[in-house]
């Protein structure tokens, strides 16, 4: 079947083309049945935006939920679909299942040519007054596979749980859908690009720190506001994040608020801050917030589900593993905003981020600049690996002579095939605030050794990577110019 044409993505559409391209393919795909779409992703990602740009583009339905109740949503549903298919007076739709049984006839195939593009928006509002409507879908999705159907229907939502239970297990939808699109942030080369602050590492570095990819911080929350130089970034911080008058300032509070499975907040920004604190194993999260491991099971469950948390595995012990916020913001507002909000409040911004700069580089930027320099790993720093990481992450490497951990911030590990062991490809450590020295290099010469010893991985192409965010010394600039599998990566090499 030769592929049909693709609306280009429009100009005023920043990044996100893999998206763009799989939307508009799954909207132009010319099969004679109905088709499923499911859009998620956390707020501000620029899911409407998408959206709406596609079928400002391809033409089609586009109907944007909101909070109401069923009767409401009903009505508003038919105003929207009278006014698109040209009717003087609004569609009075009894139930939800006359309105979902009239919207799939109008992509019958005598009623027109070529697919129909059908976006239901906030689809999780819907859902949480009319819970049949992912049944009523179902039927119809179903009816359309044995008659012809022009229909492309997408579903979009913001709340991830419900969003991600549209199709797992049981539910009604499970299996019925052709596309499944998460609209996640930007990377933090891409959002450095947004932000236009590519050309100056060490301010991208810190805006993303704070406010990750985030798309609509800068357009619609701050209008633009953007520092123009590492100089300017405190005063701008001070008016923006930290200033009672922002729309910033209390962001990070709707953000838990918004999961329609997040009852107690409380418990989940006490969770949050355990993370934010540095308590990242399960047993050091329920010790700091005075809980038992299992009584924060559901929760760590919700928020690994809502995207606002992320377990990470050790890639050298088998069982274990470490939370992680994935959503900067959250992670700076537990870490610098929570713990003085009173006087954040009152207005004394400068004072406290003053005084925040100890706990801003240990617990925002050390953390963040670990995982980008996992993320660099992971894209554009392949290159300087031997061969491709099959799984790029963190650990810990024991050392039974010393009777000491080793850190790994940076593990490249291509996984074994059958009897083969696997290779470990690099070994790093990062270092925000920290001039790296030749000590830091021989720790990691130290974890390449005990893993050679082990005989559990293959270390023979192991390289060794320094990352700073301050700097090296010049004994290590010397180390690495002698030793070919030492590297050093700043940060003008990570936005390189």
């Amino acid at each position: 079947m030769p592929r049909p044409s693709l609306p280009a993505k429009p100009p005023h559409v920043f990044g996100r083309d893999a998206e763009w391209d799989g939307l508009a393919a799954f909207a132009a795909r010319p099969l004679p049945h109905a088709m499923l779409g499911v859009v998620s992703g956390r707020r501000r990602m620029g899911k409407t935006y998408l959206l709406r740009a596609l079928v400002e583009r391809r033409g089609g339905f586009y109907f944007g939920a909101t909070t109401a109740t069923a009767a409401e949503s009903l009505r508003q549903f038919g105003a929207a679909l009278a006014e698109y298919t040209g009717s003087p007076a609004p569609f009075s739709f009894a139930t939800w299942d006359d309105a979902i049984s009239y919207l799939f006839a109008l992509a019958l195939p005598e009623r027109g040519e070529g697919p129909v593009l059908v976006v239901i928006d906030e689809f999780p509002y819907l859902v949480k007054t009319a819970p049949e409507l992912p049944s009523l879908i179902q039927r119809e999705i179903d009816r359309f596979q044995v008659r012809e159907s022009r229909m492309r229907l997408l579903l979009c939502g913001s709340a991830m749980s419900v969003m991600g239970g549209l199709l797992a297990s049981t539910a009604p939808l499970r299996g019925r859908a052709q596309l499944e699109l998460v609209v996640r942030p930007f990377g933090y080369r891409e959002a450095a690009d947004f932000w236009g602050v590519a050309d100056e590492p060490a301010l991208a570095a810190r805006l993303h720190a704070v406010l990750g990819g985030t798309p609509a911080y800068r357009r619609q929350f701050l209008a633009d506001d953007v520092p123009g130089s590492l100089e300017e970034f405190d005063d701008w911080l001070c008016r923006t994040v930290l200033s009672p008058l922002s729309p910033l300032f209390r962001e990070a509070r709707y953000l838990l608020a918004e999961e329609a499975d997040i009852r107690d907040t409380a418990l989940y920004h006490s969770v949050l801050a355990a993370v934010a604190q540095g308590n990242t194993s399960r047993g050091a999260i329920a010790g700091y917030i005075g809980r038992k491991s299992v009584d924060i099971s559901h929760p760590l469950h919700v928020l690994e589900d809502s995207h606002l948390l992320v377990r990470e595995a050790d890639v050298f012990r088998a069982g274990k593993s470490h939370y992680r916020i994935s959503e900067p913001l959250i992670t700076f507002y537990e870490a610098v905003m929570r713990p003085s909000w009173a006087r954040l409040e009152s207005g004394q911004a400068a004072q406290v981020w003053e005084r925040s700069a100890e706990r801003f580089a240990s617990q925002v930027a050390g953390p963040h600049f670990e995982a980008v320099c996992r993320e660099y790993v992971l894209g554009p720093g392949q290159a300087l690996l031997d061969s491709f990481p099959g799984q790029v992450g963190s650990g810990v490497v024991t050392d039974p002579a010393a009777r000491r951990q080793i850190e790994i911030d940076v593990a490249a590990v291509e996984p074994g095939s059958g009897a083969g062991r696997p290779s470990v490809a690099l070994l790093g450590e990062a270092k925000w605030g920290t001039v790296m020295g030749v000590k830091h290099l021989e720790r990691l010469r130290r974890a390449r050794e005990i893993l050679t010893e082990r005989g559990a991985a293959d270390t023979d192409g192991c390289r060794l990577a320094c990352f700073s965010g301050a700097g090296f010394s010049d004994a290590l600039r010397a180390e690495a110019a002698r030793d070919g599998d030492v590297l050093l990566i700043g940060l003008d090499d990570l936005y390189a």
